[in-house]
């Protein structure tokens, strides 16, 4: 009675490697863990991905973007001429309304005349806030605007906002503290800026 190869007791078959010489059993072509390809490609418009390749980063992550008002690139500064117009026209817009009613009310006298002097002050006042108020959102008083410049801030070419434009208008004390030499200043400035337009960070340029 035979009970097969001593060797080999249970009756085992042993499992032959496969033909090739690959003992782990893959076939070929098949990738590997952890590794990529060799020679194969990526569709077009696709970076490659995997091990030693590098990650292409995502777009507009990290780079600065243009500022909104420059996008593209610097509008040319106003002259000096220009500005001297635009400021002629608003204190037109000012002055010829508050100048009527003072000087009827001076003409006609007492408590009627008070009340018309009284008028135009107050004509006054609101006519250079509404100017102060069209200047900083949207960069262009009237006069501004009949003579082609705009008011902007210099980082990013946005108007400047109401309360900007209050501040820089009281800052113009200081184009007038030095002999009105920081009014003439953008005649030599490289920015066309005077002394107020420096301290606030702004610029007058040709609007489109």
């Amino acid at each position: 009675m035979s009970f097969g190869d001593p060797n080999n007791p249970y009756g085992q078959q042993p499992q032959q490697p496969p033909q090739g010489g690959n003992p782990y059993g893959q076939q070929q072509g098949q990738p590997g863990y952890g590794y990529p390809q060799q020679g194969q490609q990526a569709p077009q418009g696709v970076p490659p991905q995997g091990y030693g390749y590098p990650q292409q980063a995502p777009q507009g992550y990290g780079y600065p973007q243009a500022p909104l008002g420059f996008a593209g690139g610097m509008p040319p500064y106003a002259g000096w001429i220009q500005r001297v117009g635009a400021t002629i026209i608003d204190g037109l817009i000012i002055g010829v309304p508050y100048g009527l009613l003072a000087g009827i009310g001076g003409a006609v006298g007492k408590g009627v005349g008070v009340f018309l002097a009284l008028l135009g002050f107050v004509a006054l006042i609101g006519l250079m806030l509404w100017l102060l108020y069209q200047e900083g959102t949207t960069g262009q008083t009237p006069g501004k605007k009949a003579v082609g410049i705009k008011l902007l801030r210099e980082s990013d070419g946005q108007p400047i906002g109401f309360g900007m434009a209050f501040v820089r208008r009281l800052a113009h004390f200081l184009d007038s503290i030095a002999c009105y030499l920081g009014w003439l200043w953008p005649l030599w400035d490289t920015k066309k800026q005077t002394f107020a337009d420096k301290v606030c960070s702004t610029v007058v340029v040709k609007s489109a």
